[in-house]
């Protein structure tokens, strides 16, 4: 499953329809349709708005949720997660967020 489905599919779930999401984001709904019939690819930051919007994890807009497991070489690094202040585990989010983002943006403009 792409973003675009991935995308619609959180949507739908928020029960936001496309004046709702597009206002909370600061964009048009007609660009928030073009993002979900895969017509349109988002910046960055419109992903990153999108994810604060949904309460979703940046990575769960752009990842199949098989694509969003730790990889084996990562287990214990994830499992020692679990000792970490709330603070430090939100630093550690957002730096992953960031990370995974840059990765997939990069994808989508080598296909485009």
């Amino acid at each position: 499953m792409g973003f675009p489905e991935r995308l619609t599919i959180i949507r739908k779930q928020r029960k936001l329809g496309f004046p709702e999401l597009a206002q909370m984001i600061g964009i048009h709904p007609t660009q928030l349709r073009r993002y979900e019939k895969g017509e349109s690819q988002p910046t960055l930051d419109v992903i990153r708005k999108l994810a604060i919007a949904l309460n979703v994890p940046g990575d769960m807009l752009l990842f199949d949720e098989d694509e969003r497991k730790p990889p084996e070489d990562f287990v214990l690094q994830f499992e020692s997660l679990a000792q970490l202040n709330a603070e430090d585990k939100k630093a550690i989010r957002a730096l992953i967020d960031g990370m995974l983002i840059r990765h997939q943006a990069k994808k989508l403009v080598a296909q485009g």
